[in-house]
């Protein structure tokens, strides 16, 4: 039986009053598009914001646990792209009454699915682009335009994005990324809170070594 005590990922509205933070996973319907728990919106409607999704593609949308997607943030898939090594780009195939068939995949510019790692904070008006992978842990600073991909723990911002700087050092990089603490139940993750809004770095790579026995 379900423990109402306990913060739930399936609630579409999860801050009290406020009917414009939504937890994205339990509001998606289209099967391209997979969320972890507890990612947040921070607005409503967030399929609106994923553009250019053509079902023929059949690229995907993958964004891990726990989230913080700001407003006005996009994500742009494979469909945008035009063909670029012929006379003309005008896709004639995705319009009524030019009886064009699509092109086959092999011919269409694709990079694959788009994957955002987890407790990754995209800032404001940013746009992630087609076939991008961000690691876990990674800042995106507003307005940004994210074409590459992005290392965990990292700092980006800038059109197109490029690194500011690492988060942590290679220690305790290592360490969040071998304790994985979105994976672990919520009755844990909530026990680790004081480590995790710990900014003593000193000390919570200490902890992290005692608890990971490393």
């Amino acid at each position: 039986m379900k423990d109402k005590t306990l913060p739930d990922p399936n609630v579409i509205f999860p801050v009290p009053n406020i009917d414009t933070v939504t937890y994205v996973k339990p509001a998606i319907k289209n099967k391209n598009i997979i969320v972890g728990d507890f990612t947040y919106f921070s607005d409503t409607d967030f399929e609106r914001h994923v553009t250019h999704f053509y079902d023929f593609y059949g690229d995907k949308l993958v964004i891990g646990k726990f989230c913080q997607i700001a407003s006005s943030v996009e994500f742009v898939m494979n469909g945008a792209n035009h063909q670029m090594d012929c006379p003309s780009t005008f896709p004639f195939y995705i319009f009524e009454k030019w009886n064009e068939t699509v092109p086959s995949l092999d011919k269409l510019p694709s990079k694959g699915d788009t994957v955002i790692g987890n407790d990754v904070w995209i800032g404001q008006n940013s746009v992630i682009l087609p076939g991008v992978k961000i690691g876990d842990g990674v800042i995106v600073g507003m307005n940004s335009v994210v074409g590459s991909d992005t290392e965990p723990y990292t700092i980006i911002a800038g059109n197109p994005a490029r690194i500011i700087r690492k988060r942590f050092d290679e220690e305790l990089t290592a360490l969040m990324l071998k304790l994985k603490w979105w994976d672990l139940p919520v009755e844990k993750i909530i026990n680790l809170i004081p480590l995790l809004h710990d900014n003593d770095v000193e000390n919570v790579k200490k902890t992290l070594r005692e608890m990971l026995a490393v």
